[in-house]
């Protein structure tokens, strides 16, 4: 690409994530020690309501993590939506159980509730419902099914930091636990890396424990505390999830800056929101009055009446040295879902609609004035032109 060419994403990062690094690098600690415990505390403090972090080496790691402790296993069903990565779904299979793919509403692109409690059966053991885009799920309608037919909710909050729901923050509500993504285009990073969030101590202790190979004692637990250094003791076939100091050094300074983050990605939203609105486009739904949206992605659904197709768009965008992006390509789709679980487009009306539409354009903190205007630009002109 030209260094003109306005790339989908780039990541923000300042003077005091490097400082943080350079002085986790010195320090001889560059595994999961004190930055990581730290971080881990600053979360918990940013989030509230009484919750436990574990920091992870990803997302995916994260749920996979979440629906071990909430006792998924073989012969269990987990309820997703098809309109997601695949991430959501593949941890389900990590622990040998199976992905129930349900439909999405077609405002908010959010798991549909109605859809949920039509596909229960007597071996649902679980819900991951997934905040698309960084607008809240209709929690209320979820937690209440779930509550009625006794079953877990493991929240997919990759994109939806720092979300709200009817006032409070997501990870804070009645959900079991709550996964959050730092990858490199979320609303804040760590490179690579997510946070599990729970406000059930012994959900938390579980985590811990299978975060690191199952063993009862973290690394720098093992070498901080009184007890012989060499001592630990393997209590579960756990795996390898932890997060680096190196990574958290990152996020410690992410964290801080997420609130100036995420009120510059609402104006730039608004910003869209006012350019595109008399184009033959669908815009992203907001937040309801009071609640916050994180913004992670910045989605428009072309219209018949634009006259060009959703790939035709993205190549002509390109040619005009902006990158787009598509979220999602729905997993009724893919070959691995669609044939091993017998999928088929016809029963995911909504989201099968949605994909042929949706294209994500730039949206994040690193542009300026001038970016969004040669994106505006970049979008009357090839809808213009077709």
């Amino acid at each position: 690409m030209s260094n003109n060419f306005l790339p989908f994403a780039l990541p923000e990062i300042g003077e005091d994530e490097i400082n943080e690094v350079v002085d986790t690098l010195r320090s001889g600690w560059v595994t999961t020690g004190p930055k990581a415990k730290q971080f881990e505390n600053d979360f918990s403090c940013f989030i509230g309501g009484n919750v436990e972090s574990i920091a992870v080496n990803s997302a995916t790691a994260g749920l996979h993590l979440a629906l071990e402790a909430i006792g998924v296993g073989p012969g269990d069903e987990v309820i997703v939506p098809t309109y997601t990565f695949t991430a959501t779904a593949e941890v389900v299979r990590y622990l040998g159980a199976q992905p129930i793919f349900v439909d999405v509403l077609d405002a908010t692109l959010n798991i549909s509730p109605t859809e949920i409690e039509k596909s229960i059966t007597p071996r649902t053991k679980a819900i991951v419902p997934v905040h698309f885009a960084g607008l809240s799920c209709d929690m209320r309608s979820i937690l209440k099914i779930a509550k009625k037919h006794n079953l877990k909710v493991v929240e997919d909050a990759a994109h939806a930091l720092p979300t709200t729901f009817e006032g409070q923050k997501i990870g804070t509500l009645a959900s079991d636990i709550t996964v959050f993504s730092f990858y490199a285009n979320k609303t804040m990073t760590t490179g690579e890396g997510g946070m599990v969030v729970t406000q059930c101590h012994e959900l938390a202790k579980r985590c811990r424990v299978m975060r690191l190979h199952g063993i009862s004692r973290d690394a720098f637990d093992r070498y901080t505390s009184k007890t012989p250094s060499w001592f630990y003791e393997v209590v579960a076939p756990g795996f390898k999830y932890n997060m680096s100091d190196l990574a958290a050094a990152i996020g410690i300074h992410q964290l801080k800056r997420l609130p100036a983050f995420q009120e510059k990605r609402e104006a730039m939203a608004q910003y869209y929101n006012n350019e595109l609105s008399n184009l033959p486009v669908l815009l992203p739904v907001g937040a309801p009055d009071g609640d916050m949206h994180a913004r992670h992605l910045y989605t428009i659904r072309l219209l018949p009446e634009a006259g060009i197709s959703r790939d035709d768009f993205i190549v002509k965008m390109s040619d005009l040295g902006i990158g787009c992006s598509v979220h999602f390509i729905p997993l009724h789709l893919q070959p691995y879902w669609r044939d091993s679980c017998n999928l088929n487009s016809s029963d995911y009306p909504v989201s099968q609609h949605i994909f042929e539409q949706v294209c994500s354009i730039p949206l994040y903190t690193k542009m300026d004035n001038s970016d969004l205007e040669r994106v505006v630009s970049a979008v009357k002109q090839v809808i213009a032109n077709a």
